[in-house]
This record gives C-alpha cells, sequence and structure tokens, in this order.
C-alpha cells in the first residue's frame, strides 16, 4: 500500500466543499490514515512549497495557502500517488479530465482546490511537514 498527502486547499473549504471531496475521495477506494485542519502561516507555506522558490506563481502561491484553513489528509491505498492524481486531475481545471475535482471545482489555475504529491519521495516529506508518525493511523 502506498501513502501520498492530499490538501484540501483554502479555497476549496471557503466554499463548504471538504464533504464533496472527501467523499469522492473515500469513493474512489483510499483510505484516510491521519487528518487534521491547519492555518499555515506564510513562513510555514513558503517551507512547504520551498521546491518552487523563484518561480513566478511561488509568492501567489504560499499567500494563498496561507489565507484561510486547508484540510490536510495521509491517504492511502494500491498506487495511491498516481490513482490521486488522475482523480483530481490537471492544475490547470480548463485542461482537466471531465469528472476529476478539479474540473468540477476549481475557479482557476491558483485556485485549484486540492493539491496532491507528485510522486514517493514528495510524498514522504509532504506527509512528515504536517504528521508525525504516531497521527498516522
Amino acid at each position: 500500500m502506498e501513502q501520498t498527502l492530499f490538501i484540501i486547499k483554502p479555497d476549496a473549504v471557503g466554499r463548504n466543499l471538504t464533504g464533496e471531496i472527501l467523499c469522492r475521495v473515500e469513493a474512489a477506494g483510499f483510505r484516510i490514515r491521519g487528518m487534521k485542519m491547519v492555518r499555515l502561516r506564510l513562513d510555514q507555506a513558503r517551507g512547504f512549497y520551498a521546491i518552487h522558490q523563484g518561480k513566478s506563481f511561488y509568492g501567489p502561491l504560499t499567500e494563498f495557502m496561507s489565507s484561510g484553513p486547508a484540510i490536510v489528509t495521509c491517504l492511502e491505498g494500491q498506487g495511491a500517488i498516481a490513482g490521486l492524481r488522475k482523480l483530481i486531475g490537471s492544475t490547470d481545471p480548463d485542461g482537466a479530465e471531465p469528472g476529476t475535482i478539479r474540473r468540477e471545482f476549481a475557479t482557476d489555475v491558483q485556485h485549484n482546490v486540492v493539491h496532491a504529491s507528485d510522486g514517493p519521495d514528495t510524498a514522504r516529506q509532504e506527509i512528515s511537514f504536517f504528521f508525525s508518525q504516531s497521527e498516522l493511523v
């Protein structure tokens, strides 16, 4: 079984989409191993997205991610990383497949409602950013 990090971003939390999004994730066969609501400080958002430092979207992204509460979740499943990324769709909702979370709920590239780890190393790093081992069941 593979684990991955999944974040329901502040725009989705603010629009009361948390339940609908989690319902789709569970219906797709993912198991929640850890979950909490967080409000990232700007320095925490910068640390989490440090890999993108220097890119044009880094500042707006970190400000957005620290603008309100988010739901961080550790998910588990067979092929969880690739499967979750397929379920959420492309970063740009206009290019996302019909039926994906981003196609259904995102308003634009920056306000794309969710984040998912893009590989095994990233998943381990991102999960440990938000969860200690004792918080994962």
